[in-house]
């Protein structure tokens, strides 16, 4: 991977770059009202996809389009600095595309303010709350706020120049880093006050460049401490623990650099200066039946005792800190987050009982469950005082046993010796039982159904009938179709509907309002995902309704060899997703191609879907965790071409015993659960060896067997299934 400096200083306004170049429609103007940029024709339908239907598309347009699409990629790109000329900034083919920027500078202003109170010359704001939730509640996302970067993953800093004593007014300035899943969206999203570090790529981390900052102003006040603020309960005590680490070894002589804990949330003193703070949305719970879960309660926490007696020597009590290992754990489910089935939770785990903390509305079933179960209720916020009251009762030898996902603020309350380990919840839940397997395949077969219609019926939609539907409306079709299939929850994620240049978004979401029009002429890429009390999916597709270029179908081909590699390995016992992660990418790798995110990632059971410790890609921490058969694990590699389309396929796999053994030593294998036809349009042919094409056609003909039963002869899906599932 070819690394890039980034450029730290201050970037062009996206706000003058709109301006002077033509993203939108000749001879309209980019307005700027509260800080967001709008269009006059945010509504209208000109987008190419109407325009070839009317038949009114002709070549000199679309010369223009394309000619002034790629100059404002070039401009873009080149001023914003940090990347290629070859990459656009703005991936998208909609002549009314509107921005999501948010202007940050009062926000920013208000927030060195505060700073300035706490004598901080720089604050760090992380994207988690503080259960180190990967997607968090509408009330947790601090950092999208200050920034108006929307992505699930990345950590925003911000310092204050302690040179400049003026604290009405105090300067600064601030870095989004986020990995490459994002680099897109943060380009399209960050304004000028702010410059985007991306991960993997740029020669430093945040954690450097605070550090940089910090001793610089350090040194020029002589030596003076320079404070770097956090609050507790958002960082992981590991993380703080590798900072100081970085302190000490990179702030130099004549610098005094501190990490500091700040228990009043900055963030959380400015949002009602800017809009209305969201609330925290506590829902009901309910308890998961043993005919979903596979395993009682009792006999979970029975596995938990015997493997903190066996794995640890006078082992206090574990506290329990993630919401998906509380609600495995329990039996429990909720819905404080979006699109995760968990609610807001503490719980510990003691020798001879679980207490759990929450202040969400129990109702009386759930309460007697809890009762017969012997589980102690308690609030929420009482969770700290329980856990310096264990802490003190806990003679010498026995070690109160935390997280190692645990928040600072956690291990800040631990007034004893403690251990930091790896959940053990967190690695039984990744290994599903017989019942969990069994309603996993059941999960994929509904899934497969609704699927297949939504692919069948948005072809007929935009070729049959000519209609226009955009990205946004086609995502809420998905919906409601699955909301036709019994135990449906809701989605697993926001869906990602993109069409053409979209698609190259890794992780684009369609707005409600100016979404891009599907234009059939293009590649359309639909990742989405659905929770049934069976299960939870992850599912990939993209497909093409008119005539791919040789480039799109030969490296849709070239994603599809490395998925098709990955699901035909057979490995040993012991083998981590770090090591097979290059296999997927080989077919792209012979080509000089690559794609900037994981393979693969654990997928819970009515629970989150993206679920540790497992995972297939290039992360270190993989490295600790080798595959076991019941995991159920995504295999999605993809291809993106920035301005243009990009390409995806996903499907679940379960990993299972293949009956071989060296010595002592067994292997194992995947199976496909997903049962959603790859795009013949997009397959070359040729490209595929003699196995290769076997495979396709086996996994086409197991599809056709399996989803034809659930349609009906003569109709849209059934047709269009025959087609799909033919052999190559």
């Amino acid at each position: 991977m070819t690394t890039r400096s980034a450029n730290l200083n201050p970037k062009p306004s996206m706000q003058s770059l709109a301006v002077g170049t033509s993203r939108g429609t000749p001879g309209l103007t980019t307005q700027t009202v509260q800080g967001r940029q709008f269009r006059p024709c945010a509504d209208c339908t000109c987008s190419p996809g109407l325009l070839s239907r009317q038949g009114r598309r002709s070549s000199l347009f679309l010369r223009r389009l394309e000619n002034t699409r790629r100059r404002s990629s070039r401009d873009c790109s080149t001023a914003i600095g940090g990347g290629s000329g070859q990459e656009s900034v703005y991936s998208s083919d909609s002549l009314c595309q509107s921005t999501r920027e948010v202007n940050t500078t009062e926000r920013l202003l208000a927030l060195r303010r505060e700073m300035v109170k706490h004598e901080l010359c720089c604050y760090i704001v992380p994207s988690e709350d503080e259960h180190q939730s990967e997607y968090v509640s509408s009330a947790d996302q601090r950092r999208a706020f200050i920034s108006g970067f929307n992505g699930s993953a990345g950590i925003a800093c911000i310092t204050r120049d302690l040179l400049n004593f003026n604290t009405e007014q105090p300067e600064g300035r601030s870095i989004l880093s986020t990995d490459g899943r994002y680099f897109n969206q943060a380009s399209q999203e960050l304004d000028y006050n702010w410059t985007l570090l991306r991960q993997g790529e740029d020669t430093f981390t945040w954690q450097d460049w605070c550090v940089k900052e910090a001793a610089e102003m350090s040194r020029g006040l002589g030596g003076k401490t320079a404070k770097i603020g956090v609050d507790p309960r958002l960082v992981s005590h590991e993380l703080v623990v590798a900072f100081n680490r970085l302190i000490t070894q990179k702030a130099g002589e004549g610098a005094d650099v501190q990490l500091v804990p700040v228990e009043e949330n900055l963030i959380d003193a400015i949002w009602p200066k800017f809009e209305r703070p969201p609330k925290k949305q506590l829902q009901s719970v309910i308890a998961l039946s043993e005919d979903y879960s596979g395993e009682n309660f009792k006999s979970k926490r029975s596995r938990l005792q015997k493997h903190l007696t066996k794995n640890y020597r006078n082992s206090g009590p574990l506290a329990i800190v993630a919401l998906d290992e509380i609600c495995w754990l329990l039996n429990l489910r909720g819905s404080d987050i979006a699109y995760n089935p968990v609610f807001f939770a503490y719980a510990i785990a003691d020798s001879d009982s679980v207490t759990l903390f929450t202040d969400n509305a129990l109702h009386a079933e759930v309460q007697r469950y809890c009762a017969d179960n012997e589980i102690q209720l308690e609030p929420y916020d009482q969770f700290w005082n329980r856990l310096s009251e264990k802490s003190q009762k806990l003679d010498q030898q026995q070690k109160f046993l935390i997280p190692d996902n645990s928040s600072w603020q956690l291990v800040r309350h631990v007034h004893c010796n403690y251990k930091s380990v790896h959940s053990p919840i967190d690695i039984f839940k990744s290994i599903k039982n017989e019942t969990e397997i069994r309603n996993a395949r059941r999960a994929q077969v509904k899934d497969a159904v609704c699927l297949t219609q939504y692919f069948a019926w948005l072809e007929d939609q935009l070729i049959n009938k000519g209609a226009l539907i955009d990205e946004y409306r086609a995502a809420q079709k998905l919906t409601e179709i699955r909301r036709t299939q019994k135990n449906y929850k809701g989605d697993s994620f926001e869906t990602i509907s993109s069409t053409g240049a979209n698609a190259a978004v890794i992780h684009y979401a369609p707005p409600k309002d100016g979404s891009s029009m599907i234009n059939p002429d293009k590649v359309y890429l639909c990742d989405s995902g659905s929770q049934y009390l069976e299960g939870t999916t992850d599912i990939t597709r993209t497909v093409h309704y008119g005539n791919p270029s040789q480039e799109e179908k030969d490296r849709y081909t070239l994603v599809l060899k490395g998925h098709l590699a990955l699901e035909r390995l057979v490995f040993p016992e012991g083998t981590t997703g770090f090591q097979i992660d290059s296999i997927a990418r080989q077919p792209l790798w012979s080509q000089g191609l690559d794609y900037r995110h994981g393979t693969g990632h654990g997928i819970g059971s009515f629970l989150n879907v993206h679920e540790g410790p497992i995972g297939i890609g290039a992360r270190p921490s993989l490295l600790q965790y080798p595959l076991q058969s019941g995991n159920i694990i995504s295999n999605e590699p993809g291809y993106y071409k920035d301005g243009e389309y990009g390409l995806r396929i996903e499907s679940d796999m379960l990993v299972t015993h293949s009956g071989l053994k060296f010595g002592e030593k067994r292997f194992l294998q995947f199976e496909n659960l997903t049962l959603v036809p790859y795009c013949r349009k997009l397959i070359n042919v040729k490209l595929l060896t003699k196995e290769e094409r076997q495979q396709v056609n086996d996994y086409h003909a197991r599809i056709w067997s399996s989803i034809v039963q659930f349609t009906q002869p003569q109709s849209i899906t059934f047709k269009w299934l025959k087609r799909e599932t033919s052999e190559l």
